[in-house]
């Protein structure tokens, strides 16, 4: 798959004892936008490596002199940052265990095809940008103080821009935690009325017998309780902003109240005879569908039309997955600073299985789980098993369509096997067989290899 023109070309060494597999694999990738380059010897490899900085390394298991293995270990013990393919025959197939206990990142069995290998380099490309991202210690690019590059989030950040120039009222849509708070402070404080006050309501937060007294104030002996006059948060708020967050619990007596505030710029506090002019804009959020809530009677029809003048749709967390490599490395650096933690290194495996996550707590959830591994893993490596039950099992797994039945077994073999250490008892216990059905097994995949 090419690589987008915008992005950076990957350097890719490629080395093997075959001229022939050189060239193959070079116009391949050449021809996908990646820079390759060639070596013939682990010799050559090593020298390359010292005068040059390559993303990926993709060797051949057997060659003359040195093999693969040697290589790779090389990498391992002088380079954090490079990414490794090791290409294998079936009959190198504890051979390729053990490259990736050394250190190997993938395997490619031969013969593969085209899209095998660009398919392999582009998870190897994705991984090296996964982590590069997450380990960052530069400041991740906010806009309007929010982190999101993604294409939904792009949508945002011009509706906040057309809503902070202008005076109208504005609807927030959007599942709980995220961040319609933070899009009503941007539009607030993009707006003319930045330098008056944002006060942020919650009304759920409060019971609606003291709702109507919190948002318009009430005078002396209003009701039991009422000692002094009180100013509410309209007026607290007045040339400002005051944020309804979900306004969609609001009773219908107080959609009332508030539908006349939006006509006549007016509140009349509890107990009071006089109405009082306030010039306060509303910004509203929901987290529930407030059409279905029209047709079912339970939100005014007319005050869902007066505060959805511009409307803002905040996108789930799993529509915007672009942006979850970015909010870890934020959390992870606000964190580890605030706690005085050593700022933590994701797995490979545990940065798969948060992207594939869904997030039905949204930012707000993934937030709160960095700052729980942050706080309670001993040391500064964060492993699966760190995960939350329901996240760990999230990881794509191996690609195996336009296999042979027996490719996908010898594949799976190795995987186990890979996943085990290289141990034979610990993998057939996996597998459900016994050693000596795993050996079989073993065998009959290296005669089939020969026979091809």
């Amino acid at each position: 798959m090419p690589a987008n023109p915008s992005e950076r070309i990957y350097k890719v060494l490629i080395v093997d004892d075959s001229k022939q597999t050189l060239e193959v694999i070079q116009r391949n990738l050449s021809a996908n936008r990646y820079d390759a380059y060639t070596c013939s010897s682990v010799r050559d490899a090593v020298l390359f490596l010292s005068e040059s900085t390559v993303d990926l390394v993709i060797t051949d298991f057997k060659m003359p002199k040195q093999s693969g293995l040697d290589l790779i270990r090389h990498i391992r013990n002088n380079f954090t940052d490079i990414e490794i393919i090791m290409i294998t025959g079936y009959p190198d197939i504890e051979g390729a265990v053990q490259a990736i206990k050394d250190g190997a990142d993938d395997y490619l069995v031969k013969p593969f095809t085209d899209e095998e290998l660009l398919l392999a380099v582009k998870k190897m490309v994705e991984k090296l940008n996964n982590r590069r991202t997450v380990e960052s210690t530069d400041k991740p690019a906010k806009t309007y103080g929010i982190i999101g590059e993604s294409t939904k989030m792009q949508l945002v950040f011009h509706r906040i821009e057309k809503a902070a120039g202008t005076n109208a009222t504005v609807l927030i849509s959007g599942e709980s935690g995220t961040g319609k708070e933070l899009v009503a402070r941007a539009i607030h404080y993009n707006s003319d009325r930045r330098s008056e006050p944002f006060v942020p309501i919650n009304c759920t937060a409060i019971p609606d017998t003291l709702l109507e007294s919190e948002l318009f104030g009430h005078v002396k002996g209003a009701f039991t309780g009422a000692k002094d006059n009180r100013e509410g948060f309209f007026q607290v708020a007045d040339g400002g902003t005051i944020f309804l967050d979900e306004i969609g619990d609001a009773s219908l007596n107080m959609q009332g109240k508030l539908l006349r505030v939006l006509q006549n710029k007016e509140i009349r506090p509890v107990g009071a005879t006089q109405i009082k002019h306030v010039n306060t804009r509303i910004i509203a959020a929901t987290h529930k569908d407030l059409l279905s809530l029209v047709k079912n009677g339970l939100f005014r029809e007319d005050l869902f039309y007066r505060l959805n003048v511009i409307d803002v749709n905040v996108p789930a967390l799993h529509e915007r997955s672009d942006d979850i490599l970015s909010l870890i490395n934020y959390f992870a650096l606000k964190f580890s600073s605030e706690m005085n933690r050593q700022l933590p290194v994701f797995s490979d495996n545990v940065l798969k299985a948060m992207k594939a996550y869904p997030w039905p707590g949204n930012v707000r959830e993934l937030e709160n789980l960095i700052q729980r591994l942050v706080v309670i893993v001993d040391g500064h490596k964060i492993k699966t098993t760190d995960l939350p039950t329901s996240m760990r099992f999230n990881a794509p797994t191996r690609q195996t369509r336009n296999q042979k039945l027996e490719e996908v077994v010898s594949e799976h073999i190795l995987t186990v096997l890979t996943s085990a250490g290289g141990n034979k008892t610990q993998a057939a216990k996996i597998l459900g067989i016994d050693r000596k059905t795993l050996n079989s097994k073993l065998k009959k995949t290296e005669d089939t290899s020969h026979d091809k």
